[in-house]
Order: C-alpha cells, then sequence, then structure tokens
C-alpha cells in the first residue's frame, strides 16, 4: 500500500472515530426547554435575614403553580436550573448542580438542596465574576435547548474583576440571555456603595440578550412575587402575567453616557479617603 492511500485510510478512520464520538455526545445530552443559572449575591450589603429571605423567595418561586405550568407548557415541558451565590471575583459557592425539573417533586428536591445550608456572605461586588462563573457553567451543562439565560440579582454595582460591559458582551456573543434583579431595599449592613439608580445601572451595564429584560425589587417583601414573575417570563415568554404595577419589565436599553463603571469609581474614591487618614 502506498504512503498516500495509508495517510488517507487513517484520514478516514480518525474522522469516523470522531464521527462517532460526536454522535454519542449529543446523545448524552438531555434536551429541555430552558437552561436557566440562578446567581444570587451574597456580598456583605446584606444581612442575613435578608440572605434568608432570597434563598426562601427563589424556592418559593421554583415550586410555585404559575412556574410549574409555565415549565409544563414547553415544548419537552422540562427545565434544567443551577443555583450559584457569589460576592467578589474569585467567591462563588455552587449550591445546586445541573437539576432536570419537570414535576413538582423535581422542584421541590431543589428546593431541599437550597435549605441543607445556611448562606454565607463575603466582601466585595464583582457582577463581571458571577457572569463569568455562570457562562462557565454552561460549558459543564450535560443539556441542550434553545434557550440559555443567567438570572442574575445583586443590590449593588459591580466593584472588582473585570470591567462588567465587557464580560456582558462576551456572554451574550455565546448566545447567553442576561436577565437582571436589581435589589433596591437599602436594609442591609451598610449603603456606602450603593448607587441610587441601580435599576438603570442594570438595564444598562448588566442585562443583554434577545429578550432580556430586568425586575427591580424596592422592598423586600416584593422579593418572593418578583422572583416568580420574573422565572415565569423567562421559562415562557408568551406566558401572560395579570398587570400589576408594582412589578415593572424592564427592557435592555443604552441610556448615552451612563457610567458603567460607577461602582469601581466609588470603591476606588472610598479607599482613597480611608488610605488618607
Amino acid at each position: 500500500m502506498s504512503r498516500s492511500s495509508r495517510t488517507g485510510q487513517i484520514l478516514a478512520t480518525a474522522a469516523m472515530l470522531l464521527g462517532g464520538l460526536c454522535a454519542q455526545s449529543a446523545q448524552a445530552q438531555e434536551v429541555v426547554d430552558v437552561e436557566l443559572v440562578l446567581a444570587v449575591d451574597v456580598s456583605l450589603s446584606m444581612s442575613p435575614q435578608e440572605l434568608e429571605i432570597q434563598r426562601r423567595g427563589y424556592a418559593a418561586a421554583l415550586t410555585d403553580e404559575h412556574v410549574l405550568q409555565a415549565i409544563a407548557e414547553g415544548a419537552y415541558g422540562k427545565i434544567a436550573v443551577t443555583y450559584f451565590e457569589w460576592a467578589g471575583s474569585t467567591t462563588q459557592h455552587l449550591i445546586v448542580p445541573w437539576t432536570v425539573i419537570a414535576s413538582r417533586a423535581d422542584a421541590e428536591r431543589v428546593v431541599a438542596q437550597l435549605g441543607a445550608n445556611p448562606p454565607n456572605s463575603a466582601r466585595r461586588t464583582s457582577i463581571s465574576g458571577a457572569l463569568e462563573f455562570g457562562a462557565d457553567l454552561f460549558a459543564e451543562s450535560q443539556f441542550r435547548s434553545m434557550k440559555r439565560v443567567i438570572d442574575i440579582s445583586g443590590d449593588g454595582p459591580n466593584n472588582q474583576g473585570s470591567p462588567v460591559v465587557l464580560t456582558r458582551d462576551g456572554v451574550v456573543a455565546q448566545g447567553i440571555v442576561i436577565n437582571g434583579l436589581p435589589l433596591m431595599t437599602s436594609g442591609g449592613f451598610t449603603s456606602v456603595y450603593d448607587v441610587k439608580d441601580l435599576d438603570n445601572y442594570y438595564t444598562n451595564c448588566v442585562i443583554g440578550g434577545a429578550g432580556s429584560f430586568m425586575i427591580p425589587v424596592n422592598d423586600w417583601e416584593q422579593f418572593p412575587e418578583a422572583i416568580r414573575r420574573k422565572l415565569v417570563l423567562e421559562l415562557a415568554g408568551d406566558f401572560e402575567l395579570p398587570a400589576d404595577e408594582g412589578f415593572p419589565v424592564i427592557l435592555a436599553q443604552d441610556l448615552q453616557g451612563y457610567d458603567c463603571m460607577i461602582g469601581e469609581k466609588m470603591w476606588r474614591d472610598r479607599s482613597f479617603m480611608w488610605d488618607a487618614r
């Protein structure tokens, strides 16, 4: 056999093996309607009570009848969800690994994982770090879907890690939608690094992708219902909710001149003030 024939045979065999591996990989991936990453802020600006409110809010929303109905009405009748808590650029704790929800029993198993251990807070706020971590979770997912969403909640602007706009744009370029839940409650330990228009910050600097939106929360009593409404919209865009003026759905926008580095500047200026003492 000539050298060219042997080379051709080797290449053909390699192509067959690669094709077989790809086919096996595709078969191993379960198809769901939505892959949903829930990214929840646990920075020190929140009190232990507020951290618990967040956990309970997500638990109540995931087992809500409207949310379960939205899941059931999908083409495949199931979603894949994962939940992690974040603070600084290196602080991300995976609480619930990728899990299928196709029934109330599935949702209750996720809720059980949420309540297994109490949440722990940490320093700084890195929305960009959370988005990067969330995008990596999709790479590890054993599921396939037509819609991948990072649902991120937080009570302050990015003040550590990469600029949030650059990270957001990189994540969106992967076909991932980023929705937001800005917590404008001002009820934590400190508000030194808060911005008064956190809703505008999220709208202009954090959320992105096709149909992306955010729902601002102005009081902790609103949190469970805001989560419920948000999940329903993410899981079934054509599912109609009753009109409710307390929970506006705001789409992504780009206000000319909005400073998406405001969090980093506030942290820098605050640090300079302390250094000067």
